[in-house]
């Protein structure tokens, strides 16, 4: 096979392959998005095994409670269950301004997370927080292997703002 004839493959090849990774991409993207919405709906169940189901059993997290950093899934499960003990009744959470990106086994994306409920004495609890996860597929399945959690702080005050408006 002479050069001429190798380039020509190599162009074709490439052709074909480019929407094929761009499919990849997008149902990768598509699956990173579920597991979002699954790990919402189990926050609005209150179930910790479906929580801890999207953490990676390595996950680092930064979250916006002491202690600075969670490593591990154990670690970051205790977080997970006094988070649901701190509220009595029903939890609302959603997730909105999710924006995802993948490319071969990793992947990131970032979201405002928003969370309602009462505590244990009745009093009302709202907060908003950004988010901001890496995803790697593992095995074939996406998992968060790290998340950083943050709030806005007035510098002035030193306040948080748990409400975190555009």
């Amino acid at each position: 096979m002479n050069k001429s004839n190798i380039a020509l493959l190599a162009a074709a090849a490439s052709a074909l392959l480019v929407p094929l990774c761009a499919n990849a991409g997008a149902a990768d993207d598509a699956r990173i998005r579920a597991l979002e919405m699954r790990f919402a709906a189990a926050v609005n169940a209150r179930n910790l095994g479906a929580i801890m189901s999207v953490y990676s059993p390595d996950v680092f997290v930064f979250d916006v409670i002491p202690p600075r950093q969670y490593v591990g899934a154990t670690a970051y499960r205790d977080n997970w269950k006094n988070f649901l003990a701190g509220y009595s009744g029903p939890v609302r959470f959603e997730i909105t301004d999710l924006a995802v990106s993948s490319q071969g086994p990793l992947g990131y994306g970032h979201s405002i997370q928003h969370v309602s409920g009462k505590d244990p004495q009745g009093k009302p609890l709202d907060v908003t927080v950004r988010v901001t996860d890496v995803y790697r597929k593992q095995g074939g399945v996406w998992k968060i292997v790290l998340e950083h959690v943050s709030v806005p702080v007035d510098l002035t005050t030193g306040k948080a703002d748990l409400m975190s408006k555009p």
